[in-house]
């Protein structure tokens, strides 16, 4: 049976049709047991609320009643006739009731009861009236950011129709939009007529812009709605999928009245623009033909930089880190970060002395890092602009991953105390494929920041290229909409719409906690940079832009006719920071010397000496005791959760792990279980990620154990080593290089007490992250004077897969090493260590668990931080000779820079014939090949697993031994890749070209390996035969 409450809450009026054929068409009657019911071919449309006496004591005896009324009207009263016929042909509710007839039933008092039913067509335009004016409003949402008059020089148009677009008014009197008045009624889509127009319509609940009215005229509705859609804000939302957000911005934008500024905010703001912009005229004054990549026609930036920041920092926002292209940076550094104006303008000088080592870089690339008040908050927040290179975007991920970290050691699990703000150009946002990965990171459990502000200074070009030419999406910042970021975009010229908007940016980041985008539309008045000539290929839009009335003077007018600020006031306020601008370049003149150090983005408190230098230059050993080998073994080999149901074939790995740690050795897994365990027991805290990094891609690691009954249980033992050792995290990433790494970059910036790792799938995929690789990780202490100690952990192997998972292309680590191969450097107790601190970054191909162990154990213990590539295995993970005994890995122990032969040759160096050179696998095959030949007595082959800094002491000490024998190098790459263009050079100069160096490996090739399994094999046997035609 049909419910009458149910009924009512479910059902609303339909199509007019409908309604019309509701009152004729009859109620069939059905009978089921005995029991009546009805098809009810209509129900009501009145909610509970509006007719208060369907409650839960009357509804059965109302219910009665209607199903009466559906066997025959004239079964119940007259009003109930009335009511039910109303409700039926959709009458608004509280309306469907009527006053019953008089009792003399004169025939005026039954006409007036029939009154509402006979209007029934008038209650078909009623409701297809309503539902057109709600779709009206619903346009106005969706699509009024097209409309609006987002760009200050009014010629682009965000479809690129050739056309020119129709835009909003900033003048919203009903005379300048009657145009738009007539399409949206006498001809538009809506079938609206202009008698419409002074109609009152009651607003839907997805609209503020009633304020505390719940109906207005139409002409009034669509004034507010442009007013909040279609002026110098143009608002993109609507493509999220969640109500609560939507309705959180409608409020934000539609309100009456809600963008209103206090003549003391208007006054602050104006202190803002002139600060930008008188900065930006000083150094064009004073440096007219140097490039400083100058924020004219987007002064604007400063103060939107500074009200994000008032904002954030007013909800509990203790640090903002910060990235950005070259545009504008000065002006950031000077007015946003107060770096000291003298610091800035004393790069200017092109007598200035490098002090620090490293080779420096431009001023419009440097980055730096300030704690101060906030004016408006009254709390100190930490500020850091992120150094970076002339890559666009390339800054991104590693902004994110330094903002993790900080709110990973500080507990800040919400992200409610540091945040980031990524700057963007227009032409990158929309063309670097680095800006997708670093949104599809937004969210990821071990990526997120939890909500990133995104700034666009939308110049509207590209260097030279017009947005028609460098996108095919309207905006550029579409790549946004993946994310369900609303993007707000604004009006650069008017500095109240752009304060307002990030405002609500700074609100929804800490409301949310999702990334949102500010899209500055803007101009740029220069060219590129300032010696650029853009008229060369934007004629048109750079004779508009010498007509453009800076955004600080019309900004001025406006309040000066507003009466917020006089012309005197004004002109002290320019004259007062034109005074600290001078003040500040007499005394850069006094500059003599360059600290790139005063320019660091991400100091380490502590950590090195006042002056910047590691507080010693000595490493311990890097060894352990059995106690905790054997502990973080049991680890390695159990399951520290009880209830907890494994995979099969995981719990014979896990009994595999036991049986080696009973028989006293490790293999490639454990030995980092027992690198990453001893860590982390010492308080260091270690992060892994990259791709399949919990499992490893090999089937090796298992990091991370998964219930096979219970879905998305999980169990990490690592964290089970000590109540009071430091967390591990190991993190499956996104399928992202270029994103990803950065991200590590950016973590292991925070803090040089962790060990981060970034694990490729195969060695070769770091190629898609060559630009942070290049830009960042190989020479970014020479750029920034900046140490960073991250671990690229990339399989490298030639084992018959073929030219893609083959070759971690260690030549091109290699060739950035700064070492030079003709100088042999002098040799000194702290030889090792001292080379370790001058490299850029450490080049290692470990062939034993026990220097892996060691050397990612070093990487944290010694007293500094370089960049570590490590070349791992893949056959060796199993290999049955590629363990180690715990022996190896004792206190007193260190990682083994070259291991020598330790066989016969070793016992009778003088009757060596030839000493073999080699790194990683390789050694594996040539021993076997030599112990097939009988030649363990005349062939020495010898390990180095330090590439660079190329341990010129030990291998001189190797050479030194065998002074009989001639020497070789052997790899199984190919000659003019892998090691050998490197290293043959070093051992030249290590024994002063006395003797020659040879080689065995196979051929030149364009490809790293064949993808022939025969031809592999074939390849193998040749350069074996080569290594050993003694």
């Amino acid at each position: 049976m049909h419910r009458l409450r149910t009924t009512v809450a479910r059902l609303r009026p339909a199509v007019a049709a409908h309604t019309a054929q509701s009152i004729s068409q009859p109620r069939p009657l059905v009978v089921k047991g005995g029991l009546r019911t009805f098809q009810p071919l209509r129900c009501l449309s009145a909610s509970v609320a509006s007719e208060p006496f369907l409650n839960a004591t009357s509804s059965n005896y109302v219910e009665e009643m209607y199903y009466a009324w559906l066997e025959n009207p004239k079964n119940v009263h007259k009003s109930w006739d009335i009511f039910f016929r109303n409700a039926n042909a959709g009458v608004p509710p509280g309306m469907a009731y009527q006053s019953p007839p008089p009792l003399s039933g004169t025939a005026q008092g039954l006409a007036s009861v029939q009154t509402l039913v006979g209007a029934q067509p008038n209650m078909e335009k009623l409701v297809a009236d309503h539902l057109a004016v709600h779709s009206l409003i619903r346009a106005y949402q969706v699509r009024g950011h097209h409309i609006a008059k987002l760009d200050p020089l009014d010629i682009s148009c965000v479809d690129f129709d050739d056309a020119p677009c129709a835009v909003g008014f900033q003048n919203v009197d009903l005379s300048h939009y009657n145009e738009r008045l007539c399409n949206l009624t006498l001809e538009g889509f809506y079938g609206l007529a202009e008698s419409d127009l002074d109609k009152v319509f009651r607003l839907p609940t997805t609209t503020f812009i009633g304020g505390t009215e719940s109906t207005l005229p139409l002409r009034e509705i669509i004034r507010r709605l442009e007013l909040a859609y279609c002026q110098h804000i143009g608002v993109e939302f609507m493509f999220i999928n969640d109500v609560e957000q939507c309705q959180w911005i409608r409020q934000k934008f539609e309100t009456p009245g809600i963008m209103q500024f206090s003549p003391e905010e208007k006054r602050t703001l104006l202190g803002r623009m002139i600060r930008s912009t008188r900065f930006e005229e000083f150094l064009q004054r004073k440096w007219s033909s140097e490039k400083r990549f100058g924020l004219e026609g987007c002064e604007s930036l400063i103060p939107a930089l500074k009200t994000i920041i008032d904002k954030s920092s007013q909800s509990g926002v203790e640090s903002v880190i910060m990235g950005m292209p070259h545009r504008g940076r000065l002006n950031v550094l000077a007015n946003v970060i107060r770096k000291e104006l003298e610091q800035i303008f004393c790069q200017f000088d092109s007598k200035l002395e490098a002090a620090d080592e490293g080779s420096g870089d431009v001023k419009y690339h440097l980055g730096m890092y300030h704690k101060r008040m906030n004016r408006v908050s009254d709390k100190y927040i930490t500020l850091s602009l992120m150094a970076n290179p002339s890559h666009l975007e390339a800054v991104d991920p590693v902004v994110q991953g330094k903002t993790k970290a900080e709110q990973f050691y500080c507990g800040d699990i919400e992200g409610k105390r540091v945040m980031s703000i990524l700057l963007h150009g227009d032409a990158a946002f929309a063309g670097q494929g680095i800006v997708y990965e670093t949104f599809h990171l937004s969210d990821l459990p071990s990526y997120t920041t939890h909500g990133t502000i995104h700034v666009v200074v939308n110049n509207q070009i590209g260097f030279t290229t017009d947005p028609r030419m460098a996108r095919s999406s309207p905006y550029p910042t579409d790549v946004a909409r993946v994310v369900n970021a609303p993007i707000f975009h604004v009006n650069a010229d008017d500095p109240e719409a752009v304060m307002y908007v990030c405002n609500v940016a700074a609100e929804w980041r800490n409301t949310f906690h999702k990334d949102v985008v500010v899209d500055l539309v803007c101009y740029r008045r220069n060219g590129h940079n300032e010696m650029d000539e853009p008229m060369f290929t934007q004629p048109l839009m750079y004779k508009q832009i010498k007509k453009q009335k800076g955004v600080l003077q019309k900004f001025v007018e406006k309040l000066t006719a507003e009466g917020v600020v006089t012309t005197q006031k004004y002109e002290e306020e320019v004259a007062r920071y034109d005074k600290i601008c001078e003040e500040a370049y007499t005394r850069s003149k006094d500059e003599k010397i360059l600290h790139i150090k005063h320019w660091l983005d991400s100091p380490w408190p502590g950590f090195f000496t006042l002056e910047g230098q590691p507080k010693n230059m000595s490493c311990p050993s890097t060894g352990i005791t059995e106690e905790e080998l054997k502990h973080i073994g049991n680890i390695a080999a159990s399951v520290p959760v009880e209830d907890f149901t494994i995979h099969g074939g995981l719990s014979r790995i896990l009994k595999g792990r036991g049986n080696m740690v009973s028989q006293r050795v490790c293999d490639w897994a454990l030995g980092e279980y027992m690198a990453f365990g001893s860590l982390l027991k010492e308080g260091i805290h270690v992060r892994l990620s990259g791709q399949d990094v919990e499992r490893g891609t090999f089937s090796h690691r298992h990091h991370v154990l998964h219930d096979q009954n219970v879905d998305k249980r999980i169990c990490i033992p690592m964290n089970y080593i000590s109540p009071d050792q430091a967390p591990y995290t190991v993190c499956n990433s996104s399928l992202s290089e270029y994103g990803v790494l950065g991200f590590e970059l950016g973590f292991a910036m925070a803090s040089p007490n962790a060990l981060v790792l970034w694990e490729a799938q195969f060695g070769d995929f770091h190629n898609t992250a060559q630009c942070i690789i290049d830009q960042f990780i190989s020479s970014g202490q020479a750029k920034w004077v900046r140490q960073n100690g991250i671990v690229l952990l990339l399989p490298h192997g030639m084992e018959g897969m073929g030219p893609e998972h083959s070759s971690a292309r260690p030549e091109r680590f290699l060739q950035m090493c700064n070492d030079d191969p003709e100088v042999l450097p002098k040799l000194s107790d702290d030889f090792a260590m001292r080379q370790l601190h001058d490299c850029n970054w450490i080049v290692v191909n470990c062939s034993t668990p026990a220097n892996y162990f060691h050397v990612l154990r070093r990487q944290i213990l010694q007293p500094f931080r370089k960049p570590l590539i490590i070349f791992t295995p893949k056959s060796l993970l199993r290999h049955p000779e590629a363990k180690s005994s715990f022996d190896d890995m004792l206190p007193g122990t260190h990682f083994k820079r070259v291991i020598p032969d330790d066989g016969p040759a070793a016992a009778s160096p003088e009757k060596v014939k030839r000493v073999i050179f080699c790194s990683g696998k390789v050694y594996y095959e040539l021993t076997r090949e030599r112990k097939n030949r009988g030649l363990d007595s005349e062939v020495a082959v010898i390990r180095i697993e330090q590439l660079s800094p190329f341990p010129f002491d030990l291998v001189r000490n190797e050479t030194d031994r065998y002074p009989n024998a001639d020497l070789l190098w052997c790899q199984e790459e190919h000659k003019n890749q892998g090691y050998y263009d490197y290293v043959k050079p070093r051992i030249r100069t290590t024994i002063n070209r006395t003797r020659p160096v040879g080689y065995a490996g196979r051929e030149p090739a364009a490809a790293p390996a064949t993808g022939n399994k025969q031809t592999h094999l074939m390849e193998l046997q040749r350069f074996l035969d080569t290594a050993f035609d003694v």
